[in-house]
């Protein structure tokens, strides 16, 4: 994000503006560092002889002009991003000439060198507010236009923008406005329809193409020439099929961009961008290295997230970032309903829904940072830090409760009148549940104040009696802290389930609504208590739940390896987990129902969640003195499951990826590198790259490789990706002039994003924690410095990622808190330091509550 542009100054320039058109032209020839920018918008002003600014971050600006007149240049501030606009028409044209400069941040265009083959990549990202990094644009999304770009860029690139080139012409060897001499072509694309700033689009390059059709769309896959072998086009070409196939059906509206292309570009700084008709992914997901199933069915819900925001954020755009929500939210839940109703994936979608998405939402909603899904949103500082699990995964959850509350049909049916009152303009909150309303008959407004407007999660938990093995009472009562009381109204079912021949089979299922704190359940008095209680069985509303003793302990003792479903099972899962975070359930408790249930495990998304809950609980939930026993129990289990899985599965190498971080003793070690060196392999299993690199990080936390280790396994993989594993290598090594030597890379800023990243997550390895105690203070001596001066992505990376989270104890959390004092920091940095104290607080209570089970 470039400028810091407020809410109240974006509804005053939309009051007076109306936005007509772009046209951009660019030179992607001119060097390194800078490319030509030169950009004429026509717009209307309300009142003529009034004033406004357009938005041009970090630019050298040579001509502006103004309805035929030049504008004095030195009025840009190009740090704030802002050129003043005085006198205005009421029709107007303005022309900006300027070099804008190429971004290593992953911010507005982003310029990547492929190690591989030398080629040059560009890629832009532009939410929330940096296209003005790429051209001057009144930089808000309910300023809507058509946009019309030509690119003049280096003979053999690709070149892709939200439409069609409509002409590709070839130049001959010429002379630049800054002296380049080479060929070159010149792309002209169609106008488009409007759209917002934030989802234009440019990526250009060496970029390899496939391309298909669907239904009269025009599809395209682009990735990296090196990654060209890699790309799995039929998987890829066929989730997009089912995604149109489905939204066209439910929408009732066609795909409204003509053509629909998706490329994989280096350094992308979040999982994709839903760009119209040009979204841009993480080139992770062009697998060069086997992956698991649950890693595909992953990538098949940011495909179908990202192509249902073509309808909801592209076509029918928020007003402002307050109900940025609307967009992530109804994007998450749709994806996960075409996975469930339109792919291979089925209901299982669900249960991933179940212990990824809903684990994200709990975990945010109980920080000291939680905000309300609809959230207050100042300016483009306060949005940026807002891209979290509640506007994501607990807005997705709270539709799926209003699903239940409605009906999908009524919901549907409301979102197809949405889409045709309100195509191609802004909306705001209540434009969606008007249409809600008429469509289900129901009134909302009690809903959304409960929902949307309030913070935190209820826990419901079982509160019966039992008399000769019956019910006599049954109530389930809903709890909420002091801070957020608010007692909300949920849709939930109770399913009762008692052990049969070795089975945990649902033998009743209730339906009902719970209201307020305590709420009877008529139908199960007269019941028989079966082993296990399950309240929001088939994962109706967003509540953390508890299970009563017996229900736990049937767990425990091994009914969890004994569901014939899999929801059920990663309800209890989730409910357990939620335990432990809250301390309800010791830590060693919940390794070892992990232990324990591991095996019978077949959805690979819940089983690779639970196995990296349970590493997390054995590191920083469970009593120090228990924490290698922990570990030791977890890498005892996976490395019988790893003998015993069947050569080639996914389990097998679910489990081989999960032994790893958690592999301690020498007989641990010596496994992994006989894997790594080849005199060990299991039957059927192939350790290609990013398999090698998992083991070779491993093995460097443990000191049984070095930096002349790393270096070699670089020779072996000098990819973009190889990079970044050493990266991550390099920062683990073990001793104390590794970590100083990671910290001098980090703190220096020269890194590009994704190599600072990794440099991070290798640094803060809680296999040596103990080496990190001297970086505590330097972290708060650094990160207000850094905060000011580095792009907000870069800045947030290092506030979270170095926060000495792994360092558990009371002066951390002094240290943070004296921070907050003194220092006052921005509110968005603010909030990021005080996440990372609360997570310190959580690990500190529940070790002390694990010392004192055992």
């Amino acid at each position: 994000m470039a400028g810091n542009l407020t809410r109240d100054e974006a509804r005053e320039r939309a009051r007076l503006l109306k936005v007509e058109s772009y046209e951009v032209a660019l030179d992607l020839t001119e060097g390194d560092e800078r490319f030509e920018s030169v950009t004429t918008v026509r717009f209307a002003a309300a009142t003529p002889g009034s004033s406004t600014f357009i938005d041009l971050h970090g630019a050298h600006v040579r001509q502006v002009t103004l309805n035929g007149e030049d504008l004095d240049v030195s009025a840009y501030d190009a740090e704030k991003g802002r050129f003043p606009l005085p006198s205005l028409a009421a029709s107007n044209e303005l022309r900006v000439d300027a070099d804008c400069s190429y971004m290593r941040t992953g911010e507005g265009l982003h310029r990547f060198v492929d190690p591989v083959d030398q080629g040059v990549y560009l890629h832009s990202q532009f939410e929330t507010a940096d296209a003005h990094r790429m051209y001057a644009c009144f930089d808000q999304p309910d300023l809507k236009a058509t946009f019309q770009l030509t690119v003049l860029a280096p003979a053999g690139w690709e070149v892709v923008s939200n439409a069609a080139a409509t002409e590709v012409e070839d130049l001959p060897e010429q002379a630049g406005r800054h002296g380049t001499v080479q060929a070159a072509k010149r792309w002209t694309f169609a106008t488009t329809p409007v759209m917002s700033t934030y989802i234009t689009a440019l990526v250009a390059g060496p970029y390899h193409k496939v391309t298909s059709e669907h239904d009269g769309i025009p599809l395209g896959l682009y990735c990296r020439a090196s990654l060209a072998e890699h790309l799995d086009a039929d998987n890829i070409f066929e989730v997009t099929r089912q995604g149109f196939d489905f939204f066209h059906r439910v929408f009732g509206v066609r795909y409204p961009f003509g053509k629909y292309d998706q490329l994989f570009v280096p350094e992308f700084n979040a999982g994709a961008m839903e760009n119209a008709g040009c979204v841009t992914f993480l080139e992770d997901y062009v697998f060069r290295s086997r992956v698991t199933d649950a890693v595909v069915e992953r990538r098949a819900e940011t495909i179908l997230h990202e192509m249902a925001h073509m309808w909801f954020g592209d076509l029918v755009t928020m007003r402002w970032w307050d109900d940025l929500w609307l967009n992530e939210s109804f994007a998450t839940y749709m994806s996960v309903l075409a996975q469930a109703e339109a792919t291979r994936w089925g209901g299982g979608a669900w249960t991933t829904f179940a212990n990824v998405e809903k684990a994200w939402a709990y975990r945010q909603d109980q920080l000291p940072s939680t905000h309300p899904i609809a959230a207050d949103i100042p300016d483009m500082q306060a949005v940026e830090v807002n891209f979290d699990g509640i506007t994501y995964a607990k807005g997705a959850s709270v539709l799926k409760q209003l699903v239940a509350y409605v009906g999908l049909e009524n919901f549907l049916a409301g979102v197809r009148d949405y889409f045709a009152d309100h195509a191609w303009g802004n909306t705001e909150l209540k434009d969606l549940l008007d249409a809600l309303e008429r469509t289900s008959g129901r009134d909302l407004s009690a809903w959304s104040k409960d929902w949307l407007e309030t913070s935190w999660v209820n826990t419901l938990r079982p509160d019966f009696d039992v008399e000769d093995g019956r019910f006599t009472r049954f109530e389930v009562l809903q709890e909420a802290p002091a801070d957020y009381p608010t007692l909300r109204s949920h849709r939930i079912a109770i399913g009762l389930y008692s052990l049969d021949g070795g089975t945990l089979t649902r033998t009743k299922r209730v339906e009902l609504d719970v209201v307020g704190a305590r709420t009877a359940v008529a139908e199960l008095v007269g019941a028989e208590q079966p082993d296990l209680v399950l309240l929001n069985d088939d994962d109706l509303t967003y509540a953390k739940i508890r299970l009563d003793d017996r229900s736990l302990r049937t767990l425990v003792d091994g009914g969890i390896a004994k569901f014939t479903e899999s929801l059920p099972r990663a309800l209890c899962w989730s409910a357990a987990w939620d335990m432990t975070r809250d301390g309800e359930m010791p830590a060693r408790d919940y390794v070892k129902l992990v232990v324990s249930g591991a095996s019978v495990v077949t959805d690979l998304t819940v089983l690779q969640t639970i196995l990296r809950q349970a590493r997390q609980t054995a590191q920083q939930y469970a009593d120090p003195a228990w924490r290698a026993e922990g570990l030791r129990l977890l890498a005892a289990e996976l490395r019988s499951l790893l003998a015993g899985a069947a050569p080639g599965s996914d389990h097998q190498l679910a489990y081989l990826q999960a032994f790893a971080p958690v592999a301690t003793s020498a007989e641990d070690l010596d496994l992994l590198a006989g894997i790594l060196d080849g005199s060990a392999v299991p039957e059927g299993l192939t350790v290609d790259a990013d398999l090698r690199w998992s083991l070779v990080l491993a093995l460097v936390s443990a000191g049984r490789i070095d930096e002349a280790g790393i270096a070699a396994e670089l020779e072996r993989d000098r990819t973009a990706t190889g990079e970044r594993s050493a990266a991550t290598c390099r920062a683990a090594l073990p001793t104390a002039e590794a970590k100083a030597a990671a910290w001098d890379r980090i703190v220096g800023g020269e890194l590009a994003n994704h190599i600072a990243r990794a440099t991070i997550a290798g640094f803060q390895d809680p296999r040596n924690a103990e080496l990190l105690a001297p970086f505590r203070d330097r972290y708060f001596a650094e990160v207000g410095r850094i905060y000011k001066e580095w792009t907000f992505d870069q800045a947030s990376s290092f506030a979270v990622g170095c926060f000495p989270a792994l360092l558990f104890e009371e002066a951390t959390v002094r240290a943070a808190e004296d921070y907050l004092t003194v220092e006052q920091p921005p509110q968005a940095l603010r909030r990021l330091i005080l996440e990372g104290a609360d997570g310190v607080r959580r690990a500190l209570r529940n070790q002390e509550r694990d010392a004192a089970s055992s």
